[in-house]
Parts: structure tokens; sequence; C-alpha cells
């Protein structure tokens, strides 16, 4: 399916070598209400505004953070504004331009609390990739430990941290509402269902309990009411395909519930056909 071959895709070339999308430009653009989209072609990061400042999501590589501030700038805003740092998950290409971002900006870094290990550690306790050099990050200090259900205010902005783990121990998939048009929406920004190549669901010892939080993770995410789909690469939702619809006057493109659940579907049948080879091999 085409979920599967891109997931697979990423997957691969995750800690191998860095695909070229992962730094190539992309249009900064608004999403929605006050949401806009200011990562690279493969990266996604994610500004909300609120005249109080903003809140990032995702500082993706170290190499990405001039890129992301031009695209913040782009669009009319100041990058001394903004005041909180978020990420979807602690691998790499997701959190190792944090530093750099926290050191220009004097932003607050909020971590889900199972992440929050790998991040000050510059990914060496991350169970999958703590041993691999190429996998490290400069690590930095987080600010606001999260939990599940944790809310994050600035402003008339509030979006909540949802657990959902198994790619990372701390795995976070974000939501909130928007409005626009006098109409409210529900955003989800999916943190990573996918099952890297490698991950031993069955018998983990660095991760005993990896399979029952893929579970939970599912179950999570089909709870979510989902209105605007959204994710950590842009080939979740397909960014790639959806933007050039977006117009002034048509349609939101990025209004896709059906999207959204077909994804999910698609990434728990993976997640499963997985379990059940290594649970059969064993």
């Amino acid at each position: 399916m085409k979920f599967l071959t891109l997931a697979l895709a990423l997957s691969f070339t995750l800690f191998a070598q860095r695909p070229a999308d992962w730094t190539a430009p992309f249009p900064p653009h608004k999403v929605i209400g006050n949401l806009y989209y200011v990562g690279s072609e493969g990266l996604a990061s994610y500004l909300i505004t609120t005249p109080q400042g903003h809140i990032l999501i995702n500082s993706s590589l170290e190499s990405s953070v001039p890129l992301i501030r031009q695209s913040v700038e782009k669009l009319g805003f100041r990058w001394s504004d903004v005041k909180i740092l978020l990420i979807s998950h602690a691998h790499w290409d997701h959190c190792a331009g944090s530093a750099k971002i926290l050191a220009s900006t004097g932003a607050k870094y909020m971590v889900m609390d199972a992440d929050v290990p790998v991040i000050e550690s510059g990914g060496k306790v991350d169970f999958q990739y703590g041993d691999s050099a190429s996998s490290h990050f400069t690590p930095a200090k987080v600010d606001r430990v999260l939990h599940d259900g944790d809310e994050v205010r600035l402003g008339d902005a509030m979006l909540v941290a949802h657990l959902t783990p198994g790619h990372t121990k701390g795995c976070t998939t974000w939501t909130m509402k928007v409005r626009q048009n006098g109409t409210a929406y529900n955003v989800v920004i999916v943190g990573s269902p996918n099952v890297n190549p490698g991950y031993r669901l069955v018998h983990n010892a660095r991760y005993p309990q990896i399979a029952q939080d893929y579970e939970r993770t599912f179950r999570t995410l089909k709870s979510l009411p989902c209105d605007i789909f959204l994710g950590a690469h842009g080939s979740y939702y397909g960014l790639a395909e959806k933007f050039p619809r977006l117009t002034k006057d048509g349609p939101n493109p990025f209004i896709d519930p059906d999207g959204f659940r077909r994804y999910v579907a698609d990434r728990e049948q993976a997640f499963r056909a997985e379990l059940k080879k290594q649970s059969e091999s064993r």
C-alpha cells in the first residue's frame, strides 16, 4: 500500500543516510487558522501563532534551523517571538536542531516524560539507536516535563499532548482546535506509529512493553476526533500532493478525516503483520 511504501522508505533511510527531501526547501504556508507549516519538504515543522508569542513543533536537523527560521520570517513573524518549542518524538530528524533554536530564541523546551532522557543525553540512551553515533545530537535541557494529556497554553492557543509510544517511548501526538470563518476544526499532528526496520517487538530487553505501547498508540489515535490531518513527516498526510490544491477560496485540502482514518488503519495493519511475523519466528 502507498502508506506502507512511504513509511518503509522513510524508515530504511532514517538512520542510514539523509534523504534529499529532508533538507529541500518547501513553501511555508498557512494550514488553517493560526497554524502554519514551516518545515522542509520531508521534515515537518509547525508554527502556532498568538499575540503573546508563538509555539514551534519540531526543530528537525541542526542544519534545518536556518530554513525553519527563514520560513517563519517569510510568513511575517519574528523568530524571537517563538516562546515554546515542542517535538513529536526524540529521534534526531525531529529534535537535533533544538539546542540551536533554544539558544537563538530563549524558548522553553517541553518534552514528553519518557523522551526526556533521550533528549538530555543527545540520543545516547535511545532504546534502538543509542549505540549509533550517527544518531546522536546536541543535548538540550528540558524546561517542562510533559505527561499524557497535559495541556500547553500560550495566549489563546492550547495544545494537548497525547502519549503515543512505541516508535519512541515518549512519542507524542499533538491535538488542538482552530477556528476559521466561524467554524471550529480538530487538528491532529501524528507523532509516528511506524515500526522501524530492526525494531524488536518481541522479547525486547531494552523496551519490554514495546508491543503493548504500540497497541496503546493505535487505541489513542482511533479515539481522536480529526478534521485536519498532519504529521511529523509530510508524507504521512500527503503534503506534496495536497499543497498545490491549497487556494484562497477553494476547499482546504488538509481537511481530511478519511485520510487520517485510512492512515491509522494502514499503520496498525503493518504493525500487526510485523508482530505476527516476529512472534511466529520465536
